[in-house]
């Protein structure tokens, strides 16, 4: 019988505006000294390590390690966009669930650039161009603008289309959540917004503001996954467990619509697989940190893990069932629009934040009574991560 993967140790850095980031070693270091530390173990006992990053050259990974220390262990670098970081940790868990190892390494940074997400190799072809090609197929008169908005920015739009949504639930969505990162000290924004705040900033694409979208930031996080017997070894018997976790990739319903296209199928079935290996439904989840890349994303995730049924989502956030008091705390970090998205460092930091909610460690945003939580991210090309935590 299969036993599941702990968490026995988290941390990261507070995510910084690019130009203003320290080197993607230092703070890959950083986080992964943290994560030691809070493991209360030594890096000669990790036997393998993952690292997650998308911006950078070849053996990122090793060169950040190597500030630590040079233990010749296997360590494998990770590319899956915006979900490289939990991409990162799936092959953590696997590594410990199989029993190859006992312990492991999963850890992701990013340094970026100022401004939209762009491609770096000009000169092949683009993973995203399908998707590109299948949107202007649906709607020839697609607005032009960069790759992750138009994407995002047609979804949103599909989405209000399609169940007749009033716009604003995008802007409910945003504040929200910046009121929750008022209560974060890793969040990088903290101030509150209001929805004329967010519906009156400057227009990205028709439905789709500035204050609707999350900025390019740089940073690290990092697990230590291991199995029951290396926690008990270490004196720790109440650690995170990881009780379903499942990643999925697109499938040709992916080119059926807008939403589809970024992920909302994916997201399903990778929630469905995780309910069924957890044993837990949504109806059990008491935290949330899903990908917030862009606010009608989480409004369509929602629907996709299942908080709430097709066409519902205006419903769902206008009774608070997003937010304390409610039926859910979605991104009580802050999430993505608050923090900030550095790619590799994304997915990490979601299980961060869900390990400190399930300790209780949280402070003045902890979700009272945390007991089972759920982590989603997504990676346009494409790649969705789903995991369910459980303390003890």
């Amino acid at each position: 019988m299969k036993k599941n993967a702990r968490v026995l140790g988290v941390d990261m850095v507070k995510f910084s505006k690019p130009g203003t980031n320290e080197p993607y070693e230092v703070m890959a270091a950083k986080a992964v000294k943290g994560a030691l530390t809070d493991a209360g173990i030594e890096y000669r006992e990790v036997e393998q390590a993952f690292a997650g990053y998308v911006y950078g050259d070849s053996t990122c990974g090793q060169r950040a390690l190597y500030d630590i220390g040079m233990t010749g262990i296997p360590i494998i670098n990770v590319n899956n966009n915006c979900s490289s970081g939990s991409s990162a940790l799936f092959m953590a868990r696997q590594a410990v669930e199989s029993g190859e190892v006992e312990c492991a390494l999963a850890f992701g940074f990013e340094e970026m650039k100022p401004g939209a997400l762009g491609s770096v190799w000009e000169d092949r072809t683009p993973p995203l161009g399908w998707m590109i090609d299948r949107l202007e197929e649906i709607d020839p008169n697609i607005p032009n603008s960069p790759e992750a908005i138009k994407m995002f920015g047609a979804a949103g739009s599909a989405y209000l289309e399609k169940y007749g949504a009033n716009s604003n639930i995008f802007a409910k969505v945003a504040v929200k959540t910046r009121n929750h990162a008022v209560l974060n000290p890793y969040s990088l924004f903290n101030n509150k917004l209001s929805i004329e705040e967010v519906m009156n900033a400057p227009l990205l694409y028709p439905t789709l503001t500035r204050l609707m979208a999350c900025p390019p930031t740089c940073g690290a996080a990092a697990a230590i996954v291991c199995s029951e017997n290396f926690a008990k070894k270490h004196g720790v018997e109440h650690a995170v467990t990881i009780i379903g976790q499942a990643m999925t990739t697109d499938t040709v319903v992916t080119y059926e619509n807008p939403m589809t296209l970024v992920g909302a199928e994916m997201t399903q079935r990778a929630a469905k697989i995780v309910y069924e290996k957890s044993g837990f439904g949504p109806q059990d989840i008491d935290v949330i940190e899903l990908h917030d890349c862009f606010t009608p994303n989480e409004v369509i995730t929602y629907e996709g893990l299942g908080l709430c049924g097709e066409g519902e989502a205006e419903k769902f956030i206008s009774d608070g069932n997003n937010t304390h008091g409610g039926k859910y705390v979605i991104n009580p970090s802050g999430g993505l629009m608050s923090k900030g998205h550095p790619l590799g460092a994304t997915g990490l930091a979601q299980c961060t934040e869900l390990v400190w909610q399930l300790r209780g460690q949280a402070g003045k945003r902890q979700v009272e009574g945390a007991k089972i939580a759920l982590q989603h991210n997504l990676g346009l090309g494409g790649a969705c991560v789903t995991t369910m935590y459980q303390l003890g």
